[in-house]
């Protein structure tokens, strides 16, 4: 029996195949969860609001980036310098997708997000 037979879907049908692995760390997940309701942040609101130290979160925002789902602006505020963090569309598109595939996890209904309603609906 394989694993998509289990529950009598296709191979690959259990939501955990629309997670994205980038956002299994938590401070990226957190990043993404923070950028993901405003058009853009300042770097530092979002190292407070995630919890983490400037070097922390520049590593796990070059990552993302390198990913294409964050987009790294810097420029001045009056006199000083700021760094501004923003989510793509695809970033946008690929945090929505994971939470509806964890959803459907918790939810327990064993099917991909994507598949459409389950048996009975």
């Amino acid at each position: 029996m394989t694993a998509g037979s289990a529950q009598g879907g296709p191979p690959g049908s259990h939501p955990r195949h629309a997670l994205a692995p980038l956002l299994n760390s938590p401070v990226r997940l957190s990043v993404v969860a923070a950028l993901a309701p405003v058009e853009r942040a300042e770097f530092a609101v979002v190292r407070d609001l995630v919890e983490v130290t400037d070097s922390a979160l520049s590593k796990q925002v070059s990552t993302l980036e390198a990913a294409g789902w964050v987009a790294v602006t810097k420029g001045r505020a009056g006199r000083r310098a700021r760094t501004w963090l923003a989510l793509t569309g695809e970033g946008r598109s690929v945090y929505g997708r994971h939470l509806a595939a964890l959803r459907a996890i918790a939810a327990g209904n064993g099917r991909s997000p994507d598949s459409g309603p389950g048996p009975g609906a």
